[in-house]
């Protein structure tokens, strides 16, 4: 027998299988299947969910874009609810560096598709929902067909261009979505176009210059706090499924771990606005044409064009824009200077722009975003460079010893 309050359960018809389990089978009235066995149980106690409810959960849909560290607690908390159907998408494969907060993976996946992995792991948890992995990346050519077969999103991405691409999808699909954030030791949650309230683009109009607000990877994140944040989103999404509560419709809720503090924080729809009536492929990268004039335009060097062009005798200036942090784990030989990005504004002086200059930091995003202020200042007299990929690139094409982080 299930430990549930015999009022609560008093809508339930309760039986007995062959082997003595309890079983739910079906509602007095109305009778529709309630489904399962007592996995439910503490959902059915609720008189907020109740066996309406658990029925809601069974015939909705959640995708969740993303299987890392939101990803994880969102999806098995979707999959332990009864969420009917879950999909999920994702073109990365485990790493030994998430293991510290991808909870949903384990040691023995490292290498495996995050996709693949996360669709064993659900399916395990709860074979009664059924999985959809999606091995590849939501981009503007396939955002829409995915997102419109599902009722709601959960955002577990880490970049502005796969979230400004979500929230047009969403609104031109009308489909609620759950945005979750994470930046070291500080978490955010939204829910977006939902009953008509704000979207994205009503909160964060323009996303900053690509690079100034690095992922966790660059800064670092406790390893509890994509929990938090990934199980608030799948607390909003089944409140939206079950039409429960105050979902955080115009409200952002910010988390402070270091400080165990929570604070809402209120914002409503940019009437002004324009609808987003149609996706078109955007240009997530600047110019990299090595051909192009410098005037006005950022260039792009790979490692080992650098390498070839530098022993010929170029006298170029290499600059690393990335944390000190960073510089002691790996660094290019032959560095002159290290600035941190957000910083070099206020250091123009030590930059000498009367030569060529290359700017690289772990993965190129940053030091895109640190070239393209060079040449913004009009400041630059000669050619200034984005070392395509950074550390990464240069590990797998110069330097196998330069360690990858």
């Amino acid at each position: 027998m299930v430990d549930c309050d015999p009022q609560t359960l008093r809508n339930l018809t309760l039986f007995t299988d062959s082997e003595g389990r309890g079983h739910f089978s079906e509602l007095a009235r109305g009778g529709v299947t309630a489904g399962g066995d007592s996995r439910y149980a503490r959902h059915l106690a609720l008189p907020e969910v109740g066996p309406e409810g658990q029925l809601k959960l069974q015939e909705a849909s959640a995708l969740v874009i993303g299987a890392g560290g939101l990803g994880s607690p969102a999806l098995l908390y979707l999959a332990a609810a009864g969420i009917g159907r879950i999909g999920l998408i994702d073109d990365d494969t485990v790493d030994l560096t998430n293991l510290q907060r991808q909870v949903l993976h384990s040691t023995s996946e490292v290498g495996e598709s995050k996709a693949a992995s996360a669709e064993r792991r659900l399916t395990d948890l709860n074979p009664e929902v059924s999985v959809e992995a999606i091995e590849g990346r939501l981009d503007a050519t396939n955002a829409l067909a995915i997102i419109q077969r599902f009722d709601i999103v959960i955002d577990g991405t880490d970049n502005f261009d796969t979230r400004y691409l979500i929230g047009d999808a969403c609104e031109i699909l009308d489909k609620p979505w759950v945005f979750g954030s994470i930046h070291r030791f500080e978490g955010q949650v939204a829910t977006f176009n939902l009953d008509g309230g704000p979207n994205y683009r009503d909160l964060f109009p323009n996303a900053p210059e690509e690079g100034l607000a690095p992922n966790c990877e660059e800064a670092g994140v406790l390893g509890v706090l994509p929990g938090i944040v990934g199980s608030i989103q799948a607390t909003e999404a089944i409140k939206v499924i079950l039409g429960i509560g105050e979902p955080l419709n115009g409200k952002l809720l910010v988390i402070d771990a270091l400080g165990m503090g929570f604070r809402t924080l209120e914002f409503s729809k940019d009437e002004s606005r324009e609808v987003v009536t149609e996706l078109e492929e955007e240009c997530c990268g600047s110019c990299s044409s090595d051909a192009d004039s410098p005037s006005g335009l950022m260039l792009e060097i790979s490692p080992s064009e650098f390498v070839q062009r530098r022993d010929s005798g170029w006298g170029v200036f290499l600059l690393d824009v990335r944390r000190s942090q960073e510089e002691a784990i790996a660094t290019i030989s032959g560095t002159d200077l290290r600035i941190e990005h957000n910083q070099v504004p206020m250091r123009m002086s030590e930059i000498p722009l009367d030569k060529d200059v290359v700017v690289y930091c772990r993965t190129g995003s940053r030091s895109a975003a640190v070239a393209r202020y060079l040449i913004s200042t009009g400041l630059a007299k000669g050619e200034v460079y984005n070392l395509r990929g950074g550390i990464h690139e240069w590990s797998d094409t110069v330097n196998p010893d330069i360690i990858k982080y």
